[in-house]
């Protein structure tokens, strides 16, 4: 591997094991992506309460190198434990076991480039310029690296820029980063991120804004003109992720605590010609 190709580990994420012969019916009919053929490829996806709020999200993917019949979901460390107690309460009579293996396998990305032959590497789905998810090597670089580039690129990154029991998934970007599939069947929450985006009731997005100033700490508010017109998510170094009320987005400069925040529209976020 170039040794000027950005790679990083990724302490922070785990692993959740899906295994047995109803693992993809069962995990259909409770997360927001569709993960019945992922073959070599990879699945963003959240698991909602039944009123249609993120609990969690991960990276769903199949790898026979290191879990033979099984779908294993790449998460929020913190979470995996989590996500195995909620998944189980609806294993009822479906085939499948729940296991964390966070700490068996490292979880680490290259970006801006190809990943080294023979890496069990899955391309990240949300937006080309993510790069890669790489599953059991030894990366060099520096986790607060990703970090930028995920901040740069307007990636979310579980509770740090997500409000559990109360995000809606169109906030965040589901939609345009690949991660609702609207064609496949009833999953836990469907009512709601359907409603959301039929009867166009989107009030708030989380936008990437550059900071000049040191960096908010998160809920720190928004302010436009006195006004409160959003709160602060994730940052590092000038960069970051604020929750803005639609109508704010456009806006310049907004203040936040002792920095001053300036929205910037990724390429592959839509907002609706109002904002």
């Amino acid at each position: 591997m170039s040794s000027h190709m950005p790679s990083a580990l990724l302490p922070d994420r785990g692993l959740v094991e899906v295994s047995g012969p109803d693992r993809a019916s069962f995990l259909q009919g409770l997360v927001s992506n569709d993960v019945a053929a992922l073959g070599e490829g990879m699945a963003w996806a959240a698991l909602l309460s039944p009123q249609g709020k993120w609990i969690s999200d991960f990276l769903a993917f199949e790898a026979p190198e290191i879990a033979p019949d099984a779908i294993l979901l790449d998460c929020v460390r913190e979470d995996a434990a989590m996500v195995v107690e909620r998944l189980s309460r609806f294993r009822l009579r479906s085939k499948v076991a729940l296991r964390d293996r966070s700490g068996e396998v490292a979880v680490g990305a290259i970006w801006g480039g190809e990943p080294p032959l023979g890496a069990l590497a899955r391309r990240d789905p949300r937006v080309a310029e993510a790069g890669w998810r790489v599953y059991g090597a030894a990366l060099g670089g520096d986790p607060a690296d990703y970090d930028q580039h995920r901040l740069e690129l307007g990636l979310p990154d579980g509770v740090r820029d997500l409000d559990r029991d109360k995000t809606v998934l169109l906030e965040a970007g589901f939609d345009e980063l690949h991660g609702i599939a609207w064609d496949k069947g009833c999953y836990m929450g469907q009512e709601l991120t359907a409603r959301t985006r039929y009867r166009g009731l989107l009030k708030r997005r989380l936008v990437p804004v550059t900071i000049e100033g040191p960096v908010p700490p998160r809920d720190t508010p928004v302010m436009r003109d006195g006004a409160l017109v959003g709160e602060m998510r994730s940052g590092r170094d000038g960069r970051g992720l604020a929750l803005l009320r639609l109508e704010a987005v456009p806006t310049r400069t907004l203040s936040c605590g002792d920095a001053v925040l300036r929205p910037r529209i990724p390429a592959w976020m839509h907002l609706p010609a109002t904002a």
